[in-house]
């Protein structure tokens, strides 16, 4: 019986040997992630030393883990020592993150422990880095829109200037959403800049607070329609799993639902899983799942940004209930070997669709029927996070959603239809308008 080592020291302490792991199972080195990580490792029978930053340990993790770290691994030098450690007592066969937050750490903690081919930190860094990865795109030649880091007040004159209005601003390595503006006359930069000086320097302060604001980038705005393309690659072979209908709105920087398959004709798909390989190669990523924002522009498929883990929002379950492929297994299995890598992309067996949950600003007075949508069989997941009491925000970004309902059916358009009257009619969050805020947003 192998026992779960609890260690939450403080950064300058050493973890506390244990006997080292069993011969002939594999040991991953896991990088933070969730639940369902843990879960596919305890399935495999791996061994699984799982390194955790403070905020995010579950109950399941500590039981589930066989040795569980508990310190902020975002700070190199606080996990370097800890991850060090580990491999000497236990021995690391791969390093492994599926999350945002972990990628980077992981890959270059794999790279430090020679378990890569040494450059996976690299291709993790600019993968995050918007601005890393709009040079190193433009060097090798591939489509980009034109981008700036922002450099004082007097950018974003600049850049509005020789592009033309509206553009965008974003910071350049957070995710979800978070501080995104759109810059839409020159009129409009004082507002922008005010955003900018209050966010910058600081820890994203809305949903997770693991990342930093540490810059911002200025694109010009890409027009089109938006999709992600889901793919797994394996030693440098890209396989589209599949291609995510987006729903957004130019109103503000939420995303409002996925679809899988998405309805495209034949062509529009090729064209966005074309530059989706390309992408993936020009960057670098020769193993593991990734998760690329790319919208079919006037000017072809262009990408907006791009991610080496999985994509987030239900959109793991919303593939495989479509067609059938497990991509945490297969991004948890294939470092270690234990898994084959996929011939060539999937047909679809389905469709599985997501709509998140909103209502107008105030506050919540009443919420019900969650339970009942939960237990439909055509039903994956329903959640609401909010209750009585609590305020319902005006729309900016993903945080101000205020729940989600995933459903599945035979097509895309069936699936649509079904959760969209899910989430309108059969779900109830009674709202007290905000008085003030609701002229604003019905206007």
């Amino acid at each position: 019986m192998t026992t779960t080592e609890h260690i939450a020291p403080a950064p300058s302490s050493v973890p506390v040997p244990v006997p080292a792991a069993p011969t002939g199972r594999k040991t991953v080195l896991l990088i933070g992630g969730v639940d369902a990580h843990v879960e596919r490792y305890v399935a495999l029978g791996v061994t699984t030393v799982l390194i955790q930053h403070p905020d995010k340990v579950t109950e399941y993790q500590t039981r589930a883990a066989d040795v569980l770290l508990v310190v902020d691994y975002t700070d190199w030098d606080t996990v370097r020592p800890f991850a060090e450690a580990a491999r000497a007592v236990y021995g690391v066969d791969a390093v492994v993150s599926l999350t945002e937050p972990g990628v980077t750490p992981a890959g270059r903690l794999g790279d430090l422990f020679g378990l890569t081919d040494g450059r996976r930190h690299e291709v993790s860094r600019r993968m995050r880095d918007k601005s890393l990865m709009r040079r190193h795109l433009a060097e090798n030649g591939l489509p980009v829109p034109h981008a700036a880091l922002v450099e004082g007040r007097e950018s974003l004159d600049a850049f509005g200037e020789r592009v033309g209005y509206p553009f965008i601003v974003k910071p350049v390595s957070t995710t979800a959403g978070f501080g995104l503006l759109r810059a839409e006359s020159r009129a409009d930069l004082d507002r922008v800049w005010a955003r900018i000086r209050e966010m910058d320097g600081g820890r994203t302060d809305r949903g997770s607070t693991m990342f930093t604001v540490d810059g911002f980038l200025m694109e010009s705005y890409i027009d089109g329609p938006e999709f992600s393309v889901e793919a797994l690659s394996f030693a440098g072979r890209h396989v589209v799993v599949a291609v995510t209908e987006k729903l957004t709105s130019e109103e503000h920087f939420a995303e409002l639902g996925h679809a899988v398959p998405a309805r495209l004709d034949a062509g529009d798909r090729t064209a966005l899983t074309d530059a989706v390989e390309e992408f993936l190669t020009g960057m670098g990523v020769t193993d593991g799942p990734s998760h690329t924002e790319i919208r079919l522009s006037s000017r072809g498929p262009l990408v907006i940004e791009s991610h080496n883990r999985l994509g987030g929002d239900n959109i793991v379950e919303l593939v495989e209930a479509a067609y059938g492929i497990d991509m945490i297994a297969y991004g948890t299995a294939w470092p270690l070997g234990l898994v084959e890598p996929l011939a060539a992309s999937p047909e679809p067996k389905g469709s599985a669709v997501m709509r998140v949950v909103l209502r107008e600003p105030g506050t919540v007075t009443a919420v019900a029927g969650v339970d009942e949508v939960r237990a439909r069989p055509d039903v994956l997941a329903a959640q609401v996070n909010v209750g009585p009491g609590d305020t319902v925000r005006p729309l900016r970004d993903n945080w101000d959603r205020l729940g989600s309902v995933v459903v599945t059916a035979a097509d895309t358009d069936s699936a649509v239809a079904l959760c969209e009257r899910l989430v309108r009619e059969s779900i109830r969050i009674d709202v007290e308008p905000a008085a003030a805020a609701a002229p604003a947003l019905a206007a």
